[in-house]
């Protein structure tokens, strides 16, 4: 007999549907939903089956992806998607030797990357892979924008899309406040493909923990004293008395 009504797994997914989440933006909710992210440990066949090139037999391939750890400091820097990768290797790089657990990490290095739409510089974790996308994206920002929270795979880098997405949207002129024509060429560089309302780039990149609590606050209501309540309904009642008395007019 189950212990539980419903399995552990799908706790998640049910507290959704329940409570202050419902409340939630759709758009927001909308983004919580689980994308497979762009395969960079290992090259997916997308086939089942494969011809033996020796035997010219039909045999069954395994297209498995391969199990990545992101540890916690890959969430405050740019990996670009990398991870560490946990298998063995044989002692004397001979298969007949004993095999030995070892894990394969990417190499970080420290970068100072500027961001146009923040005018502000950042020094960033990254890995070589990161810089190579942030070439081939034309551009720190433009990578940031244009890669999918999947592929970031780092909160830090959903911090500053919506940071870029907020500046954005409500044109702030603080940026290059002595050079308004620079200011407007930046904001036409990228407002074409990447500006989105501001009350979806608030949302953008949080956490639920951080989007319940958002939200909470925006619920919030002071309590309203007793006395300016009882004074309110003090007024209108005299109000209504007042209303009802007979008036007296002089005929001219």
């Amino acid at each position: 007999m189950p212990l539980h009504k419903y399995a552990p797994k799908m706790w998640d997914a049910l507290k959704l549907k329940q409570g202050i989440y419902t409340r939630l933006p759709q758009h927001y909710l909308k983004s919580l939903e689980q994308k497979e992210p762009t395969p960079v440990h290992w090259k997916p066949l997308g086939v089942e089956y494969q011809r033996n090139p020796k035997t010219g037999h039909k045999e069954r391939v395994q297209d498995v992806p391969i199990p990545i750890y992101y540890p916690p400091q890959s969430q405050d820097g740019l990996w670009g998607g990398e991870g560490w990768i946990s298998g063995f290797r044989y002692a004397n790089n001979d298969k007949l030797s004993t095999r030995l657990r070892k894990t394969w990490k990417p190499q970080v290095f420290k970068r100072e990357l500027y961001s146009e739409i923040l005018d502000h510089k950042f020094t960033i974790e990254v890995t070589a892979r990161t810089l190579d996308l942030i070439d081939a994206a034309y551009g720190f920002d433009f990578y940031i924008l244009k890669t999918s929270k999947e592929d970031l795979n780092s909160k830090l880098g959903m911090d500053l899309k919506r940071a870029m997405l907020l500046r954005l949207a409500h044109k702030d002129e603080a940026l290059y406040p002595d050079d308004p024509v620079k200011r407007e060429k930046v904001y036409n560089k990228y407002k074409q493909h990447f500006e989105i309302p501001e009350e979806e780039a608030e949302w953008m990149g949080l956490s639920l923990e951080e989007a319940v609590e958002k939200q909470r606050q925006l619920e919030h209501k002071e309590p309203e004293p007793l006395f300016k309540a009882y004074v309110d309904n003090l007024v209108e009642e005299l109000h209504i008395q007042k209303l009802l008395e007979p008036h007296l007019t002089e005929k001219k």
